[in-house]
This record gives C-alpha cells, structure tokens and sequence, in this order.
C-alpha cells in the first residue's frame, strides 16, 4: 500500500493553496448540497402532495437530521483532522487508528439513536413542537426514517474521512449517488404507488443505504494507510482526540437541534395567539431552514475544503500556507453570502412557492420571515469557516467557543425573550440580531489568533 513518506511528498504541503481549495472544496460543497437535497426534495413532494401540513411534519422531524449530522461531524471531521494532523507529523500508524475508531463509532451511534427514537418516538415529535394535526405525519416520516440513521451518518461522516485520504470526489459521489436514487424515488413512492409520508420516508432510507454501501466498500482500499481490523476497535486515546476535534462542528449542530425545537414551541405557541395559527409560522419557517440550509452547505462546504489543507500544513508547521488558504475561503464565503442575500431579499415569493402553494396568510407570512430573519446572509459564512479553522489547527475550545457562538450564546437568549415584547414578530428579529453579533466576535477572535502568531510559531518549533 502506498503511503507519503515525507511532508515534501504530500501535495497538501506542496501544491498552491488555491488549487488544493478548489480541489477538495468543490466535492465537498456538491456532498454537502446532496445532504441538503435529501430533506429539500422531501419537502417538495410532500408539500406538492400533501401540502402544509406534510411541509409542518418535515420540520418537526428535522432536529433528528440534525441530530444525525452532528455524530457525523463529531467523528467525520473530527477522525479527519486528527488523520491529516498526524499524517503533517508523519505519525501514519497512529493516523489509522483515527479513521478505523471513527468509522465504529459513526455506526455504532447511528444505531443506538434509531433505537432510542423508535421506543420514544410520539413524545420525542411532540416535545419537538408537533401540533396534534401534525403528529401522525410526523410519526409516519420519522420512524421510516430512522431506520436509515445509521446508514446516513456514516456515509456523511464517512466522506470526511474519505477527503482527508485526498479523494474528494469519491466523497462527492458516494453523497451524490444516494441523492439522485432518492429523487427518482421520491415521485414514484408518494405518487405513483400513493404512499405519501411513508414514501418519501422509504425513498430517503434506501438513497442512504447505497452510500453507505459505497463508503464502506472505499475503506476497504484506503489509500494513504491501510485499514486493519485492530484498527476498527475503538480506544479512548484516538476516540478521544478525535471527539474534542470534532466537538466544535457536532455542537454547532446540536446548538441547531436546540434552537429548532425551542423555535418550533415558539412558533406554534406565538403563533396561537396571532392571526397566523399554529401551522402557518411552522410550515414557513420549515420552508425557509431548508432553503438557508444550501446556503450553508455551501459555506460549510467551503470550510470543510479548507480542513485537510489546514490540519496538514498546521502539523507540518507551515503556517504561512494556513493563513492563505483561511483567507481564500473566507473571499469565497462571502462571494457565496452575498449571492444569497441578494435573492432572499428580492425573490423569496418565488422560492417559497416552489414547495408548494398555501393562502395569503401563509405566503404573507412566509416572505416576511424569509427577509427579515436572513437578513445578515452577507456575513454568515465568517463564524462556520473560522470555527472550522480553530477546529482543524487542533484547537478545539475556540473551535467549540465560536461554534456556539451563534446558536446558543446568542440566537437561544433571543428566540426566548425577544417574543415576549414583539409577540411572533420577535422570532424573526432575533435571527439577524445573533448573526451580527455572532459575526463580530468570530472576527475579533481570529485576528487576535494571527496576532500571536509569532508565538504560535515559536511554540511549534519548540
């Protein structure tokens, strides 16, 4: 088996970092889309057959998707950037032992947490917002759905472990492949044999399924280290490393799942006591997370491109390449917020009405939650691309620090207290109000990094 006898010989260490940004970020921004794309394609044939209230049980169950993505992140990057870290440090035996205890660990979550949402299923839903008009289609979803959990989170999490062995795009098709069976199955199941929910729910499991399949035939011809059965039996010194790496972007998840379900019980709640309802603020906040949720994957994409450039170099102590190669993905990120801004705030009628139609209310209300609540999309790529910076420099606090930055320390405290003044209005206000503030502490934070760098240097060298 081949293996990088040097540093000299990785193209990590040598190659312009431009190049290798393209390389690994474009399969990873289309890997992250088709993640997207498997909730995103749900909604639409859900919202075109069954309509709003199908569009409402598709976001009660997402913090289970949620969920899922942060066990993949949690090993994915967190085994990755451990991997290339010692692979910069020409430890490649020890760099094993990192993917092999992740690829356990991502399954053996994934199976644990089908298996607590099966035996909890109906009051999971309703502690997640479900209101009683949507709690069966809900069920229907989620416990066809979590069967292919394990399935899901280690061909996501697997296709980090994937690019950091520098083949991103098998990473990209190993997404890609269950994506597109997912969307040829979608209309065949929910239309053509007329099973609604439970279609679309068994059209995603079996999309999931072949990925899997793919991922777990690419571990068996690893590339830069040959992986042994020893090496699949987990150990707390690599899972670990692996975990406090890895915590910074699996926290940002469940910082998600948090705000989500909080946000779910505020919008049915508030929106009880407004001429909305309860359905029409969840249906169109569903919506409009799914449709922010390509924005992001594009910008998360962009940061996870960045990782094995980073943690490889970082290890090798050629950090000059480091601050290029955050600087090109921090110009691209905002190119790519831009872009959205610009079309959530001139067209969000038109984005909306894709996933189905609804009354005057509903689209009222919809396109005013889009404008408002997105607002600051121009500076939202600045705290996931450099949480993912401290988190592939083997910095895990700041990395966790800033990941919760957003979600927790600022969005949560909003979401809870804005309401209680400006009545469901408050729920949209506090969105931009966190991204802002999450925005200037990222930046204020990374400058601080590369102003000590001079010490950083001097204790790498050491």
């Amino acid at each position: 088996m081949k293996e990088f006898k040097n540093n000299v010989e990785n193209p990590l260490g040598t190659k312009p970092v431009g190049i290798l940004l393209y390389k690994f970020a474009i399969p990873s921004i289309i890997a992250m889309l088709v993640g997207a794309l498997y909730n995103i394609v749900d909604q639409f044939f859900i919202g075109q057959k069954i309509g709003e209230l199908g569009n409402a049980a598709t976001n009660v169950a997402f913090p289970l998707s949620t969920s899922c993505i942060a066990i993949a992140l949690l090993f994915g990057i967190g085994g990755a950037s451990s991997f290339n870290l010692s692979m910069g440090k020409g430890e490649h035996k020890k760099a094993a032992y990192f993917v092999g205890n992740s690829i356990t660990m991502l399954f053996v979550l994934g199976v644990i947490l089908t298996i607590f949402t099966q035996a909890f299923l109906s009051p999971m839903l309703k502690f997640f917002g479900s209101p009683e008009n949507v709690l069966e289609y809900a069920k229907t979803y989620t416990g066809i759905t979590s069967f292919g959990f394990p399935f899901l989170i280690l061909a996501n999490g697997g296709g980090h472990l994937i690019r950091a062995d520098g083949d991103p795009k098998f990473a990209m098709i190993c997404n890609l492949s269950g994506a597109i069976i997912n969307t040829i199955l979608d209309p065949i199941f929910i239309f053509w044999l007329d099973m609604d929910m439970a279609g679309a729910a068994l059209a995603t499991v079996i999309g999931q399924l072949f990925s899997f399949l793919l991922a777990i035939n690419y571990f068996r011809r690893y590339k830069t280290v040959r992986i042994k059965k020893h090496h699949l039996i987990p150990k707390w010194s690599y899972t670990g490393r692996a975990m406090a790496l890895g915590a910074a972007p699996a926290f940002n998840q469940i910082a998600m799942m948090i705000v989500q379900i909080t946000m779910n019980k505020s919008l049915t709640h508030y929106g009880a006591l407004s001429s909305y309802g309860e359905s029409i603020p969840l249906a169109s906040a569903g919506i409009i997370n799914k449709v922010a949720m390509l924005f992001f994957s594009v910008v998360i994409g962009i940061s996870q491109g960045m990782q094995p450039i980073v943690s490889f170099n970082y290890g090798a102590k050629k950090l000059d390449r480091v601050k290029k190669v955050y600087s090109l993905a921090i110009r691209y990120g905002f190119i790519i917020s831009l872009i959205a801004f610009l079309m959530f705030q001139l067209i969000p009628k038109p984005i909306i009405s894709i996933f189905g139609s609804g009354t005057d209310k509903y689209f009222d209300f919809a396109v005013s939650y889009f404008r408002i609540y997105m607002f600051f999309t121009f500076i939202n790529f600045i705290q996931p691309i450099s949480s993912n910076l401290f988190t592939s420099i083997g910095k895990p606090k700041k990395g966790i620090f800033l990941s919760l930055t957003r979600q927790i320390i600022f969005l949560l405290p909003f979401i809870l207290l804005l309401p209680l003044f400006m009545g469901i209005d408050g729920i949209m206000y506090a969105g931009p109000a966190a991204d802002l503030i999450a925005a200037v502490v990222s930046v204020s934070v990374v400058i601080t990094e590369f102003r000590n760098r001079g010490k950083i240097e001097q204790r790498l060298y050491a």
